[in-house]
């Protein structure tokens, strides 16, 4: 029986670990029977923590609520089209910043304060609806994306920017905005936990589509004002969102950015867990070590023989930059790999900025994969394991 080691990357703790190592064992179960899965987590007794309880984090000035002010003045750093069949990948970069962001360019486009009949029901007033009828259903029909769609669809369902937006677009384009700034808003949530678990594009956009038939959207493709409408994003909008959140999101990335820190200066330790995990397995063994997992699982092998490894898999790793800048614990460039390190098979997407290529500095020693999530970055770094095809190139390699 092949044992399967998953070693987590930065930032990760418990609970997000157990349900993080749940989902890598899924995946490669459900395509090859007889795999034990052994989880080694690192995080909770050599991961890093703000041992004075975050007191070197500055405050951060008052919180200001999401809207269309949130868009006004600066140069446009983003304008891409959500045209069916397009590359939407920056729209939905600026989505995950705001999901709020189309509505509140269809709200600028509307015009304020237009009188109704009295007794008249507010164009927006059917979506509403819908929303409260998707919030009561619970999280089901986005479970894909993870927790989150009922209570992101209570708060949008009381959102002023609907109505603004409902006077500028036809219900069904309005249904089609709402879908994706709920999925925008699930995602973007994930994002700030300990243990992002992102999904891939196929199935993001499924999800949204999904969420817009329940809404009331027309077909895909059919949509009208938002068919050709630009999402443009003012450049100091990202930033003036990420000040408003700043002890916030330094509290959530601390241990992503301390964890490489902690073990790049006192990792030994980390190994030494790890060899003895191994030493403990029979044969043959595989080590999947995702970011710095990765890293940790290369300078184990190189250190010194074990021999029950077979098969090392990376994904989105750092460990080639880290060899070629010299920064790599155990192997300076240009020595070679050691001959007892194992096969390497190392998954990158190219959209993930933190994942590097080992081809061209250990030639025929491993062998570089692309996989594409269809996520903008950071996304991307945390799609792996939502990906069929990084199952599928895993399984293709075990012993």
């Amino acid at each position: 029986m092949t044992a399967v080691v998953f070693i987590h990357g930065t930032g990760v703790r418990e609970p997000g670990f157990s349900k993080l190592a749940g989902r890598v064992g899924a995946g490669l179960t459900t395509l090859r029977d007889g795999l034990r899965i052994v989880p080694y987590y690192w995080g909770g007794s050599h991961g890093a923590t703000l041992a004075a309880g975050g007191a070197s984090l500055p405050p951060g000035p008052g919180a200001t609520a999401r809207g269309p002010a949130a868009f006004a003045g600066g140069a446009a750093a983003a304008e891409v089209t959500t045209a069916a069949g397009e590359d939407t990948t920056d729209a939905w970069a600026a989505r995950y910043a705001d999901p709020y962001a189309e509505l509140a360019l269809a709200a600028a486009g509307g015009t304020p304060g237009a009188e109704r009949p009295p007794g008249s029901v507010p164009p927006e007033q059917g979506l509403r609806e819908r929303l409260f009828a998707l919030a009561a259903q619970g999280d089901g029909p986005a479970a894909e994306l993870g927790d989150g769609l009922s209570r992101a669809a209570g708060e949008l369902a009381v959102h002023p920017l609907l109505g603004p937006a409902a006077d500028a677009l036809g219900p069904g384009d309005l249904a089609a905005v709402a879908a994706r700034s709920l999925t925008a808003r699930i995602i973007a949530d994930a994002l700030d936990t300990d243990t992002p678990l992102v999904p891939g594009g196929d199935i993001r956009d499924a999800v949204a589509e999904r969420l817009a038939a329940a809404l009331g959207a027309p077909a895909p493709g059919t949509e009208r004002g938002v068919r050709s409408m630009a999402l443009r994003i003012a450049g100091s909008a990202a930033s003036r969102a990420a000040v408003r959140r700043r002890r916030a999101l330094t509290e959530a990335a601390h241990p992503a950015a301390a964890d490489i820190l902690r073990y790049l200066s006192r990792g030994a330790a980390v190994r030494a867990d790890l060899r003895a995990l191994v030493e403990g397995l029979r044969p043959p063994v595989v080590l999947i070590g995702h970011s710095l997992g990765g890293i940790i699982a290369l300078d184990t092998l190189i250190s010194a023989p074990l021999p029950q490894v077979r098969l090392l898999v990376t994904a989105g790793s750092q460990a080639p930059l880290l060899y070629e800048s010299g920064s790599l614990p155990t192997l300076e460039h240009p020595a070679p790999l050691p001959p007892h390190v194992p096969d390497w098979l190392n998954l990158y997407d190219p959209r993930d900025l933190l994942s590097y290529l080992g081809e061209g500095l250990f030639p025929g020693r491993v062998t570089d994969t692309a996989v594409d999530s269809r996520q903008p970055f950071p996304a991307a770094h945390s799609a792996y394991w939502t990906n069929p095809e990084v199952f599928r190139h895993i399984v293709e390699r075990l012993p």
